[in-house]
């Protein structure tokens, strides 16, 4: 069945034939699983094809409902909570975004601001809580092949607040979690640069860094879910801490201003700005040809080159993907990056910036969730 819907959620109106030719299924299985979806409601059938000529009978004619439901895809993070609703072809309806107003913010708080961002995309989708057929969320904590979260560490604890549960009572959707840069690995073989590379690495380096890892095609999770966590990076050489790109670029540019002329580029942005030092003020300021901004990047750059060249010996990708809310302007780190790399492996996997922008992880989710719709269908309710 999975394979029958998959044919025609990519694809417009179809046939019989069409299907089979798609599938290798045979006939009678094709037009009995046709027959079933139709009466599930996933699957109109269309008027009959006219034919010039034609002998017998003429060919049924099938066309998935796109709008027979919507899924929706959550990143759930330590500042904020985004939420997309997309239909059952993959196309996005609505976005939406809401501050969790502080990483320690009690449960209750967070949870509402899921609430706050998931009622506002759904609105701004024309789609009712009834119409939600699977919910993905992705959290920045290891997490099982069965869902459960690791608590081995403080930060990955903070996640733990009952999501899941929350959504699925209330709702009665079926809610699967999973890790953040699990599902940006799924976003980015679905839609992204990484598109039908099967051994894919994508690295979230945005705060902290984190990879998600596929071979095969296949995405890898280990014993309890920790399959890319690199955590241990203050065991290698140049590197030291498992902080990412943004964390990096604004602890660097503070330390460079505090011994710098006050007159570079970077430092006036800083006293421009009412938040101080950003990520964003550093690339900016590199942009306008500040020579501190550029060593930062640089050294970030060659630091990152370091931390794939390590997960690449092991993995072996074919290609690594950075992305992140930072990767829109990663292209600059590119060449630094490439270059460390090439030091310490002769043929090194390719490098490139995500083009899914602060998107990945939620676009990973409903990756996720449209899987289990094509995989569970007729054990879906459709609203009537």
């Amino acid at each position: 069945m999975s394979a029958i819907l998959g044919v025609m959620r990519r694809s417009s109106a179809v046939t019989g034939t069409d299907l089979i030719e798609a599938t290798g299924l045979a006939r009678a299985t094709v037009i009995a699983v046709c027959d079933d979806l139709i009466q599930a409601g996933w699957v109109r059938e269309l008027a009959p094809q006219k034919m010039t000529v034609q002998k017998g009978r003429p060919a049924r004619v099938f066309e998935f409902d796109a709008r027979a439901g919507v899924v929706v895809g959550l990143d759930f993070g330590s500042e904020k909570t985004t939420a997309l609703v997309a239909d059952l072809r993959g196309n996005i309806l609505a976005k939406a975004t809401e501050s969790l107003g502080g990483f320690m913010a009690p449960d209750v708080q967070r949870l509402a601001t899921i609430d706050k961002a998931l009622g506002k995309a759904l609105a701004d989708a024309d789609a009712r809580h009834a119409d939600v057929l699977v919910a993905g969320v992705g959290i920045a904590a290891p997490v099982d092949r069965s869902g459960n979260i690791s608590h081995s560490q403080l930060f990955w604890e903070s996640f733990d607040i009952g999501i899941q549960e929350n959504l699925r009572d209330r709702f009665g959707w079926p809610v699967l979690l999973a890790n953040d840069a699990n599902l940006a690995a799924m976003a980015e073989h679905w839609m992204g640069v990484g598109r039908g590379v099967n051994d894919l690495a994508v690295m979230l380096a945005g705060e902290r860094i984190g990879f998600g890892l596929m071979d095969s095609g296949q995405l890898l999770h280990g014993a309890s879910g920790r399959s890319g966590e690199v955590g241990l990076l203050d065991l290698v050489d140049g590197v030291g801490t498992p902080d990412g790109i943004a964390a990096l670029a604004r602890d660097m540019a503070v330390a460079a201003c505090k011994k710098d002329s006050p007159s570079t580029v970077l430092a006036t942005l800083a006293e421009n700005s009412e938040v101080g030092i950003t990520a964003e003020a550093v690339f900016a300021a590199a942009a306008q040809g500040d020579l501190v901004s550029a060593q930062i990047l640089d050294a970030i750059g060659r630091r990152m080159g370091r931390v794939v060249a390590i997960m690449a010996t092991f993995m072996d990708p074919e290609l690594v993907v950075v992305g992140g809310a930072v990767a829109a302007s990663s292209s600059i780190l590119l060449t630094p990056l490439r270059s460390e790399l090439a030091r310490y492996m002769p043929n090194p996997p390719r490098v490139e910036v995500s083009t899914l922008g602060d998107a990945i992880v939620t676009l990973g989710a409903v990756r996720l969730a449209l899987d289990y719709v094509e995989k569970h269908a007729l054990n879906l309710d459709l609203d009537d």
